[in-house]
């Protein structure tokens, strides 16, 4: 079980008390230190990454209501990162926190992925206990200032520019979109393109406008060359600044 005194100083930086401590505890235990994988956070860690899926999703939409869903899709990509939820949880203090087991358990040695997973179960946590409205005010808190991050700066939220950079550094080419397919009335169009690098063909897909699907074609290209994982998540090291405190009001 995590020290008494230990959940007290999460409750402080979560700043909320919960009614069901075990929520936190769970929360607060790595599978490293439990005999049963049950009583670790991985549950929790499950259930606050879907959590923190939808609240980022949900701030994004009402944020920029003028974007459609390849760019939104694009930004919950970025925030809802590992890394940058690693980046969060070790700001703030929640890595430090964590219960590891015997060998894990030296300064400066635990892995992103660790520092991710407590931020996940937390709100994993936040969310069985106090409701949507306290995980999401929690959520907010802490990375609408990376939500501003990423939506101002075109490199993050731009699959297109990543390649071109990527390709030109390991290959010395330029990427091209061919289209393979242009179908529908001109208000209703839909297109389906591919990216050519240098003979190599990647998958194509579908979309609504050029612009659109060739930013999807190009992320699925970043997935085949290893640098995006599955979900669109940076897997090559990237050396991102955590952005500094807006001061935006959380509605």
């Amino acid at each position: 079980m995590v020290a008494p005194e230990v959940l007290e100083q999460c409750q402080r930086i979560l700043d909320y008390r919960f009614q069901n401590l075990q929520l936190l505890d769970e929360a607060l235990t790595h599978a490293s230190s439990s005999s049963n994988r049950r009583n670790s956070n991985e549950r929790l860690e499950f259930l606050g990454d879907a959590v923190l899926g939808l609240i980022i999703c949900q701030r994004g939409y009402e944020q920029f209501p003028d974007w459609l869903e390849g760019q939104l899709t694009i930004l919950k990509s970025s925030v809802v990162s590992r890394k940058t939820c690693a980046e969060v949880s070790n700001k703030i203090g929640l890595t430090d926190l964590i219960r590891v087991g015997p060998g894990m358990d030296k300064p400066g040695r635990l892995p992103s992925s660790l520092a991710a997973g407590v931020f996940e179960s937390v709100v994993g946590a936040l969310y069985l206990d106090g409701g949507f409205d306290t995980a999401r005010k929690f959520v907010l808190h802490h990375m609408q200032p990376w939500v501003d991050h990423y939506a101002d700066d075109d490199h993050q939220l731009n699959f297109k520019s990543m390649l071109q950079q990527y390709a030109q550094r390991e290959y010395g080419c330029t990427p091209t979109y061919e289209v393979l397919a242009e179908e529908g009335p001109d208000h209703k169009k839909t297109f389906r393109i591919r990216v050519n690098m240098q003979g190599h063909i990647y998958e194509g897909t579908q979309g609504r406008t050029k612009k659109e699907t060739e930013q999807a074609a190009a992320r699925l290209a970043l997935i085949s060359l290893g640098v995006l994982d599955a979900q669109g998540e940076l897997l090559a090291e990237q050396n991102l600044a955590p952005p500094q405190e807006t001061g935006r009001p959380i509605s």
